[in-house]
């Protein structure tokens, strides 16, 4: 199965707690997405393989370590999974960004697909797929199934909220991709919303209803 990573760092936590907040406006919310995609970065990119190499110091040469070589492609989820990207990109600017559009009938609250663009060579890169929320399980599942069906082998899952409903679909679907999660909440309500969650990601980053 999924190795799964739910942090328990003080800043991401004193974070999300800030992000949960129903106080916490728009300009402040989609910071706060964006310095916890950061944080969270740092662990999902733990494994990168390092190479040696030799640096000219001013006082001498220096035995370092850089990434050798890895490409990375960055693929958020519309709409919501925009507000995590320049979070990752600060750490990895050369990424490449890729784009799926999924949307939550809201009578099936299955996710349909309108929209996808990623790298042409998806098939070369580690690809982190962003999405806030993890409800159902079933956008993450089926962008997951998307990137496979265009080259990609090697993918991870980055989110910030899930629900146990939507973890275990997303492993069980997906056994081969690793998810990294800032929170677990308790379960999903009738409206498949994360209890207690932080409302839609997507309004609080964008300020619509």
């Amino acid at each position: 199965m999924a190795n799964v990573t739910i942090f328990d760092h003080p800043l991401i936590q004193h974070k999300l707690a800030i992000l949960r907040d129903v106080k916490t406006g728009t300009n402040q919310f989609r910071s706060l997405i964006s310095e916890i995609a950061n944080l969270m970065c740092y662990e999902a990119t733990r494994d990168l393989p390092l190479e040696n190499v030799d640096v000219q110091t001013p006082m001498g040469i220096c035995h370092a370590k850089m990434v050798k070589g890895r490409k990375l492609a960055v693929v958020p989820i519309l709409r919501a999974g925009l507000g995590m990207v320049d979070g990752v990109l600060n750490l990895v600017p050369a990424a490449k960004v890729g784009h799926i559009g999924l949307y939550r009938d809201p009578e099936t609250a299955q996710p349909v697909e309108y929209y996808c663009k990623v790298p042409a060579d998806i098939d070369e890169r580690e690809v982190i797929v962003l999405d806030p929320m993890l409800a159902t399980g079933g956008s993450a599942a089926d962008a997951i199934t998307m990137l496979k069906e265009k080259g990609a082998k090697c993918i991870k899952f980055m989110g910030i909220i899930a629900a146990p409903e939507g973890l275990k679909a997303l492993q069980d679907a997906h056994p081969d991709v690793d998810i990294y999660c800032a929170a677990l909440d308790d379960c999903l309500n009738d409206h498949k919303y994360i209890i207690p969650g932080l409302g839609d990601a997507g309004d609080r980053i964008f300020g619509t209803k």
